[in-house]
Formats: structure tokens, sequence, C-alpha cells
């Protein structure tokens, strides 16, 4: 099946208030984000890939150990991570945080703030351009991990229950190089905790 931009699930201009806005979501969304569906579509064309899910392309694909992964698996990987991306933001000023994901949050790093703290500096401390996750590892335990370009928890057999885009393009328009900020802000505004709790 050919890969597909998926519509915003809220309007351009919807997290403006919230630290992203409507120019960041246009150049992101529209541009960056179809480029990837565009190239790897490209890319897949006439090979086994063709008429595969997204998830069995990056899984397919995905070289453990390797300085830089191939171009069919970035474009589906990416692909993959940033549909997942706009879903887990939303509009709206207080997203409470559901009861079970509280718990469970408390119960694998200490606290809440603990985990933001763990998830933020995971973020700010990937070299160069990647992504920020919470997981559920492969044995039930919740986890912060970081990732390189493109990689992320399916290509470790892992379910992602939130991920932050630290690539400059995500956060550069709105704070510039003030990539710890951006974290921050992601975690205590755009997060949809009703979304990353659905993933448990």
């Amino acid at each position: 099946m050919a890969f597909e931009l998926p519509d915003l699930p809220y309007a351009h201009d919807a997290l403006a208030d919230l630290g992203m806005s409507k120019e960041t979501l246009e150049y992101h969304h529209d541009l960056h984000h179809n480029a990837y569906v565009t190239t790897g579509n490209k890319l897949i064309a006439g090979t086994e890939w063709e008429g595969k899910s997204v998830e069995e392309v990056i899984k397919g694909t995905y070289v453990a150990g390797a300085v830089a992964q191939n171009g069919i698996f970035n474009n589906a990987s990416q692909h993959w991570n940033h549909t997942q991306f706009w879903e887990m933001m939303a509009p709206g000023e207080d997203k409470k945080m559901p009861g079970e994901l509280e718990k469970a949050l408390v119960e694998s790093f200490g606290s809440v703030d603990k985990f933001k703290e763990e998830f933020a500096a995971a973020g700010a401390g990937q070299f160069g351009s990647g992504w920020a996750w919470l997981v559920k590892d492969t044995d039930g335990s919740l986890k912060v991990t970081k990732t390189e370009n493109g990689v992320n928890p399916l290509c470790f057999g892992q379910t992602a229950l939130l991920g932050c885009d630290v690539w400059e393009h995500s956060y550069y328009i709105d704070f510039r190089n003030k990539r710890p900020v951006y974290l921050s802000n992601f975690l205590d505004k755009l997060v949809n905790w009703e979304n990353v709790a659905s993933r448990m």
C-alpha cells in the first residue's frame, strides 16, 4: 500500500497559542512530512516492499548497528514517526493526564516530574537529529529512550507511547536553537496525554 500523508488532527493554527506556530506546522507537515511520503513511495516502487505496511517496511529495512540507514528505511520511518507525532499533540490548555498513565509513570520514574526531566534530558542530549521517546519495552516496563535520525521504537520491538521530534525543523521557527525550551514546552503544553495513555 502506498504511503499517504495524513491530515493533521487539528487546524494548522490550533497549537499556536501553545508554542507551535501555524508556520511551523505548514512547513513541518505540509512540506517536510509530505517529502518523506513522496520520496518513500518512489523508493519502494517495484521493490519487495511495495504493497507492504509502513510498519513492515520499517522492521524489514532497519539495519541494526549501521552508521547510516538506507533511503527506504529513512523515509518510511520518518513517515511513521511524524504520523504518531501529530496524534501525540492536541489543542486545548488543560490536558489532564489519565490516572492509569500517571500511576505507571510514578511507578517507573518516581514521579511525573522525574519522567519529564528524564524525557527532556534525552531529547536535549540527542546529538544532531533524532527523537526522544517514552516506550513500553518488551518486558512491559516503561522507559525513556532516544534515537538518531529516523530510528524509532519499532526497530527494537518496543511500543511508542510518546515521541518528540528533535530535528531542528521541528522547533527552529518558534524556538531558534533553544531545544531544551522546546522540549519543556512540548511536555507542559502540547502533549495529548489521552493519546499517550491509549497506546499502553
